[in-house]
């Protein structure tokens, strides 16, 4: 038997929530431990699937692992066992995880060598690791692909810095690259990088190791290779996504939220975006504020055409969010189109919300346009089953404004993105339970 969650809608919530710490720059710095011998301190660790399976299987390569506090761990990555790589354990384990690639780069960078096992992961359409490899290739690393055993081989004794222009500005794809190159000999010059403030911040924590990255926030980095990294302390930005989804939740349900230490500045335009839909919020200290709102009304363009969100690469809005801004807009005055530019297959959710009551035309596997019904309409509740983890959050917030009783199944995929979501969702008045 699944877990399913069962909603009872149509509450006003209200109170404190504290975001977790990022999942996305979590599976970077993580992996970055295995670029030195010293002990490496890292908080703000949030406690969900992806993130222990990738600390499991850490310890499961040597590195020593001990938790601090719930979100805190240290990690010393001093004895590490070869054959590990190329055991059926690895390969089960690795090829569970998209995190997994992100092992590769520092593996290459000091030991000259990695195998890993084909990737799995979400089913959000293509996510290509190519930007991954050809960058090895270009700073000297030799791929063999395996097919008795489905691995890649990658030997790199002898990484060269050179000049890398980026395909696409992968985040994963920049961040494995860097690992890499700060041990190569010599200078490497990334162009089209991708520049996150989760990559920026794993840049930092690489150059407090001894590291020597310049560009740190551009799409140009340039690294001067060193010969070796020491330890250090570092601490995860607040995910951003979450931030995100909550000030959603607190518009869709008309509840006053505060959201407590957000880091604001590395939010980029995301505070802006949900301001265009008419949400009222304040910045107080490092919290974000959001009133309750009978009503919020979507902006138009200047010359009063239909407002139009889309996501781009950072500093762009990020796609993380487009389903939950689809699904506040179902609420607000207005109308807007959501075009989803990264990902074919994202906006397909979007039926669930029509059986809830929702105004959307779906225009093709990238576009959809929003029909807000202004609160006039309440939406339905129904049983549906999540099929990512960003479309899963979504169809909770749906379900937390409609009337009467959803359940949601497949949560898994929910909680591969968001620690214990429903206690801290009971702790601003939600109805919502584990069944």
């Amino acid at each position: 038997m699944t877990n399913a969650f069962e909603i009872i809608g149509g509450k006003r919530l209200k109170g404190e929530i504290t975001p977790q710490g990022a999942k996305n720059e979590a599976l970077q710095v993580i992996s970055a431990v295995l670029l030195t011998e010293e002990k490496i301190t890292i908080s703000n660790i949030p406690d969900i699937k992806d993130v222990n399976k990738l600390i499991e299987l850490l310890g499961d390569m040597g590195v020593v692992v001990k938790q601090l506090a719930p979100d805190t761990y240290s990690f010393e990555a001093k004895d590490i066992d070869q054959n590990f790589f190329e055991s059926e354990a690895f390969k089960s384990k690795g090829g569970g995880l998209r995190g997994s690639i992100m092992i590769v780069g520092p593996l290459l960078a000091r030991f000259g060598k990695a195998s890993i096992p084909k990737p799995g992961g979400d089913k959000i359409g293509r996510r290509r690791l190519d930007t991954h490899f050809l960058g090895f290739e270009k700073l000297g690393a030799e791929f063999n692909y395996n097919p008795d055993n489905g691995f890649f081989n990658v030997d790199a004794s002898n990484l060269q810095g050179t000049y890398i222009l980026l395909d696409e500005a992968s985040v994963t794809g920049t961040a494995n690259i860097v690992m890499a190159a700060v041990l190569a000999k010599g200078i490497t010059t990334i162009y089209n990088a991708a520049c996150e403030p989760y990559l920026q911040q794993l840049c930092k924590m690489l150059n407090r190791m001894g590291a020597n990255i310049s560009g740190i926030g551009s799409n140009l980095l340039t690294i001067e290779g060193v010969t070796q990294l020491g330890g250090t302390e570092h601490r995860l930005l607040p995910d951003m996504i979450e931030i995100g989804s909550f000030i959603g939740l607190a518009a869709m349900t008309g509840s006053e939220i505060t959201i407590k230490d957000v880091k604001y500045k590395e939010l980029g335009m995301i505070p802006d975006v949900f301001r265009r839909l008419g949400i009222q919020l304040e910045l107080r200290g490092d919290d974000i504020y959001i009133p309750a709102q009978d009503h919020y009304e979507i902006e138009t363009f200047i010359d009063g055409s239909i407002m139009t969100i889309a996501d781009a690469p950072w500093p762009g809005f990020t796609p993380d969010l487009l389903s939950i801004v689809l699904v506040v807009a179902i609420q607000a005055k207005g109308a807007v189109l959501i075009h989803q530019k990264m990902f074919e297959s994202r906006l397909f959710f979007v039926d669930k919300l029509l059986d809830m009551g929702a105004q959307i035309i779906l225009c093709d596997p990238h576009r959809a346009t929003v029909i807000g019904l202004d609160h006039q309409v309440k939406l339905r509740g129904i049983s549906m089953t999540s099929p990512d983890i960003r479309a899963g959050v979504s169809l909770l917030i749906a379900a937390l404004s409609a009337q009467g009783k959803s359940t949601i199944y497949n949560i898994e995929q929910i909680e591969r993105g968001y620690q214990h979501i429903d206690d801290r969702l009971r702790a601003l008045g939600a109805d919502i339970k584990r069944i």
